[in-house]
């Protein structure tokens, strides 16, 4: 019999909006999302009292553990820890850091987790992906989604407007993603995932021409919804392709390159974004990228990153090392350092 569908490991819940934390109670009561009452809370050294204080009346019996270390080891070191105990579910309260945390601590002992995000600063929300610090820089670990995912608007009043905007140029990238992945099919024959494709694009599409802004509730479920869509297309083909392509190679070069110059990461996947398209000569999705950047108020160019011209030549020279096997439009043109320098230069006169 032919296969006319396929399964997704999808969040079974998403809850936007206002208020939407008190919906864990619901969640936590249905035994086929929270097979067991032996709960466990990752949150963040920095969670807002207001935060905690609600969760600890939501689940009080549930253990509380603060995650102070992003990288791949200190991850593991928890997992090991806990899976002595044994729990039933995690709950990952934070940002980006904290929700990645929490999903390769669920996944590395086979239990669900949930998600709780109190910024927008990128698409972990409901994807396979934790992305941890390593010795050579940040890395792709593979994990189960969360079956569940609640973005309060309440909770993301106090948080800095730069990790609500941030989360707006991961999505963005995916456009330049997208072409990477489309590149790769028609040089190499990697196999695009036209479903993976269209989540991916929709989401940017919706952050593309969206008048809104990150102050607007309308604005920040439509971010919120796009988090999540994106995270569902790097379900779909199994992999972050439909979201992570030579905008990303150039920020994790940024990474490991300047750490003490790191931004946001979608702060600089956007700048990557926009370079890879102009350099891909699409100067059409180029403008459009930099026109929604700048709608938020966020980096276009490297000096807006604070980095020098040469700095971020050097980080496009290095990108394409950062995710071997990668095919993008670095790969594909493989510049000499020379070239790369003039087309760098060519950008910054181009969108001064």
């Amino acid at each position: 019999m032919p296969e006319l569908s396929r399964l997704v490991a999808a969040p079974s819940v998403v809850n936007i909006g206002h208020g939407t934390l008190n919906t864990l109670s619901d969640i936590l009561a249905d035994p086929a999302l929270c097979p067991g009452s032996r709960i466990v809370v990752i949150a963040g050294k920095n969670s807002s009292q207001e935060v905690t204080a609600q969760l600890r009346e939501l689940v009080p019996d549930a253990t509380w553990v603060t995650a102070e270390n992003g990288t791949e080891e200190a991850a593991q070191i928890l997992a090991t820890e806990l899976r002595t105990t044994g729990f039933d579910l995690v709950i990952g309260v934070g940002g980006g850091r904290i929700l990645d945390i929490a999903k390769f601590v669920a996944a590395a002992n086979q239990w669900p987790s949930i998600a709780i995000a109190t910024n927008l600063a990128h698409d972990g929300l409901a994807s396979p992906v934790s992305i941890l610090d390593a010795q050579t820089g940040r890395t792709s670990v593979g994990v189960t989604p969360p079956v569940a995912v609640i973005v309060d608007l309440d909770l993301l009043k106090s948080t800095p407007p730069a990790m609500l905007s941030a989360g707006i140029g991961d999505i963005l990238s995916n456009i330049s993603a997208i072409a990477d992945w489309e590149l790769a099919h028609e040089a190499t024959g990697e196999t695009v995932d036209g479903v993976a494709v269209a989540l991916a694009r929709t989401a940017a599409d919706t952050m593309l021409f969206h008048p809104g802004a990150v102050q607007d509730d309308d604005f920040l479920i439509a971010l919120a919804e796009s988090l999540v869509l994106s995270g569902i297309a790097m379900t779909m083909c199994g992999s972050s392709r439909p979201c992570s392509g030579a905008c990303h190679e150039i920020s994790h070069a940024i990474d490991q390159l300047f750490p003490e110059k790191s931004k946001p990461h979608g702060f600089q996947v956007g700048v990557g974004a926009v370079f890879a398209s102009f350099l891909r000569g699409d100067q059409p999705t180029a403008q459009h990228l930099a026109r929604a950047l700048r709608q938020h108020a966020m980096p276009v160019l490297p000096e807006d990153l604070g980095l020098t011209t040469d700095e971020f030549i050097a980080a496009v020279v290095h990108a394409p090392s950062t995710r071997p096997g990668r095919y993008t439009i670095l790969e594909h043109l493989d510049l000499s350092h020379e070239a790369i320098g003039e087309k760098v230069r060519e950008f910054v006169q181009a969108f001064h």
